[in-house]
């Protein structure tokens, strides 16, 4: 196992963290995880090396707490960095702040959480919570010691995120980054800006939900496998000019590429490649995600991807984002809507489901957003949206275009 520091805390963690977001359930039932299952894949992860694990008060319907607070028992809390979040979104007071926390060191079967995060910032719940006094909260708790490290987790626009950074003297900090995400959220300027600050970085969705590590497009996997650099640096495709040819094309293993990569491989290998990252969190299904990520992140180190390695990312990342339907950045400044339609959420969707072939999964999430009546048919058409689009994107026939998409 690779470990890195903690930002300035003064402790190494493992490169590889364990998400408790993802682990085995029952068919059709994300509440109901296999426990000894589970258990196993957490305690294995340990015995490897693995020291730091992540959960949150939400996760598998409230049960991954509790499934974490067991995998920990028999000596192995003391041998990790637990890590859960505050739901910030059901805080309705200051004294929720106690009463969840107080909740989850009861479920988790322990006197005080390592790293505690408030969970899923953006704009309006950071604003929210702040006001209410949870900064004054994490200080009271990091003086007690119920907790020892504070964190946020974020999903919002770069100059959110280097506020947030600002207003606190936080531990660490984690973000949502990936090869294609480079520019989303808080990407790697976020990373960037916290490192050079001192904060801890965890990563999450290095896989992107899993959608980088299966079902490519052909252009992806033709990306992986047939980009090269010449000894001058520069990146070209297999066959020109500028370089010699590379391996196209999907292998019969799955691997892609003349390195025999898997493409969970490539995306976790460009994570682990960027010195500012503390730890990456890997939601975990079964036992052999467990063995092939331990595997992998052995000898996953800082600068290790060589220049014509990064250029076969940078040209995956390429043929993902020439797939985007719309070119919105998500920056927010078309809410709220009259009508209530969350068109950064719409829109957001629709270029997920083509860029990652992730129809299923965003139909039903769009779904949830009919049921909400926030979606794109209620639309009226008024144009406030539009006028305040920095994008000057025609965001009222876009509307319509995903809304014909995703309803289906």
């Amino acid at each position: 196992m690779r470990y890195r520091q903690f930002g300035r805390c003064g402790f190494e963690v493992s490169a590889l963290g364990f998400g408790c977001m993802r682990l085995p359930c029952v068919s059709g039932d994300q509440s109901a995880i296999r426990e000894d299952e589970a258990v196993r894949m957490v305690r294995y992860a340990i015995d490897e090396g693995v020291n730091y694990v992540d959960t949150a008060y939400g996760y598998h319907g409230g049960n991954s707490e509790r499934l974490v607070g067991r995998a920990l028992a028999d000596g192995y809390r003391d041998r990790v960095k637990l890590a859960t979040k505050l739901p910030v979104w059901l805080c309705k007071s200051y004294d929720d702040f106690d009463r969840f926390l107080s909740e989850q060191l009861e479920r988790l079967a322990t006197d005080h959480i390592d790293c505690y995060l408030l969970h899923s910032l953006n704009k309006k719940s950071w604003s929210k919570v702040r006001d209410m006094g949870v900064l004054d909260f994490l200080a009271e708790q990091l003086e007690l010691g119920r907790i020892r490290y504070a964190g946020f987790s974020f999903h919002a626009a770069y100059e959110v995120f280097r506020d947030i950074v600002d207003a606190f003297d936080w531990d660490f900090c984690q973000i949502m980054l990936n090869y294609v995400d480079v520019e989303y959220q808080a990407g790697l300027a976020g990373l960037k800006y916290a490192a050079e600050r001192g904060l801890a970085v965890v990563v999450m969705e290095p896989l992107r939900g899993g959608r980088l590590a299966a079902n490519l497009p052909d252009e992806v996997v033709a990306a992986l496998g047939a980009v090269s650099v010449d000894s001058a640096g520069r990146a070209g495709r297999a066959g020109s000019a500028t370089g010699a040819v590379g391996t196209a094309g999907e292998t019969s293993d799955g691997s892609v590429g003349s390195e025999g990569w898997s493409p969970a491989e490539w995306a976790l290998r460009w994570v682990w490649n960027l010195p500012e990252v503390s730890v990456a969190l890997s939601g975990m299904s079964n036992m052999d995600q467990v063995v092939d990520n331990i595997r992998i992140v052995s000898d996953a180190a800082p600068g290790a991807l060589t220049e014509r390695q990064l250029a076969m990312l940078a040209r995956a990342r390429e043929a993902y984002m020439a797939r985007t339907k719309i070119a919105c950045t998500e920056c927010g400044y078309c809410q709220p809507c009259p009508q209530g339609v969350l068109i950064p959420d719409v829109f957001g969707l629709y270029n997920e489901a083509e860029i990652f072939n992730a129809w299923e999964s965003s139909r039903w999430m769009y779904g949830g957003i009919i049921k909400a009546a926030k979606d794109a048919s209620r639309c009226v058409e008024c144009g406030q949206c539009e006028a305040a689009c920095p994008q000057q994107l025609r965001v009222i026939e876009l509307l319509k275009e995903a809304h014909a998409a995703l309803a289906e």
